[in-house]
């Protein structure tokens, strides 16, 4: 049970965001699909309509008042963003769309022009499809091939596996999750760095579920890549950063091309602007960015990056007493039982298919995530073809577990025969 203080914090966190109030199905909202995306405090809100009531005006664009405060928003969070998250240089993190537009612009960018025939792309059984596909494509054109690395039955990278495979091949890069976002493993990215890169490859980690969960130190982690994604850390949607390696960025061709990131354009040659713009070109989701702003501030108030802080700690016991009231309901299994998990959980019922368990749980007001999760691989790994997942946030609480477990009971008088 939770102790008075901390259910004193998780209420005045739950305040903040005013979508928990409503009702579904005439129930009380448990929302449990935090991995597919999370939901805003007002804050967040707040900003983005300022933006737009008060602020609205193009970057880079004018020397008016209005573009003066557009363009500075801009900048500011760049580099806000760039030191929270320990990067050597704020030049060298890039808006982007989110983590699948990051991935495809370093396959474009960087992949394609690089690759030869032979050459091999290294990705875990585990990866979002968003980290596979891309590569996929860059190889098919160049002639190289993307191998899988193993996993375990636990759900964890097989280091074994990579260690045998960067020696086997010619691996230029190794692409991997920081955080699954189908098991919940945390998987050890410095260690796989440090292995990539005593072979000679590049690495780039997909943080996609990393930021609201996880300290990240760019510094610290030496990654060549690395890929953020805002509307999964309670930011607002259509918005990422991609950063690079500021000596790899500089060698990379634009990945599209336009406005904002030219240099000088001529009929005779076109030369492209410094980093970071040269990544970045036409309208920006400049409202998007001033949502951030405010959500980098609830990270940061909340203290996502001390594994020690309240916030971390309520997650973990939130993942403890989901875990262990849905290992009591007959004919659950849990797929992933890595030892380092974020707050992350996919099961399977032998007595009904996930979607109809997840049919059944949303009539009960709780909110979650059935499929493959974009992660087919895995569920073949996993001899499964679908899972239930429920994945917390920072603003769940015991009632919400309960609220699962008491639905997930339901189901199962529903549907066993």
């Amino acid at each position: 049970m939770a102790t008075t203080s901390q259910q004193a914090l998780v209420n005045q966190i739950r305040a903040e965001f005013p979508i928990l109030g409503r009702s579904v199905r005439g129930k009380r909202l448990a929302y449990l699909d935090n991995a597919a995306t999370t939901q805003k405090p007002q804050s967040v809100i707040d900003a983005t309509a300022k933006f737009y009531s008060d602020q609205n005006a193009n970057i880079h664009r004018a020397v008016h008042e209005l573009s003066e405060i557009s363009t500075q928003i801009y900048d500011t969070v760049r580099a806000e963003f760039a030191r929270f998250v320990c990067a050597p240089d704020a030049d060298s993190v890039i808006y982007t769309k989110g983590c699948t537009e990051s991935i495809n612009l370093v396959a474009s960018s960087w992949a394609e022009p690089n690759l030869e025939p032979g050459d091999v792309i290294l990705v875990s059984h585990m990866e979002h499809h968003a980290n596979i596909v891309p590569w996929q494509v860059a190889a098919e054109r160049k002639g190289a091939t993307v191998v899988p690395i193993a996993i375990t039955d636990s759900g964890e990278i097989d280091l074994e596996d990579l260690q045998s495979k960067l020696k086997e091949h010619r691996v230029r890069l190794v692409a991997v999750k920081h955080v699954c976002n189908t098991l919940g493993t945390v998987n050890p990215v410095r260690q796989i760095v440090e292995m990539a890169h005593s072979s000679g490859a590049l690495v780039l980690v997909d943080g996609a579920q990393a930021l609201a969960h996880e300290e990240i130190d760019l510094t610290e982690l030496d990654a060549d890549f690395y890929t953020f994604s805002s509307h999964k850390a309670y930011g607002p949607t259509g918005l990422g950063f991609l950063y690079g390696r500021k000596s790899l960025l500089k060698q990379m061709r634009p990945y599209q091309v336009g406005g904002d990131n030219i240099k000088i354009v001529s009929f005779e040659k076109t030369s492209f602007a410094d980093l970071p713009n040269k990544f970045e070109p036409g309208t920006p989701n400049i409202a998007g960015i001033a949502g951030f702003a405010a959500a980098l501030e609830f990270l940061q108030r909340i203290e996502v990056s001390n594994s020690n802080s309240a916030a971390r700690v309520h997650e973990q016991k939130l993942l403890e007493l989901a875990t262990a009231g849905l290992l009591e309901i007959p004919g659950v299994r849990i797929i992933g039982s890595a030892p380092n998990k974020a707050p992350v959980i996919s099961f399977v019922c032998e007595w009904g298919h996930p979607h109809d368990v997840g049919t059944i749980l949303d009539q009960h007001g709780v909110a979650v995530r059935t499929g493959h999760h974009c992660c087919m691989p895995l569920m073949k790994r996993m001899a499964v073809p679908a899972t239930t997942r429920a994945s917390f946030a920072v603003y769940n609480d015991e009632e919400d577990v309960e609220q699962l477990l008491v639905a997930v009971r339901s189901a199962r008088n529903l549907l066993w025969n």
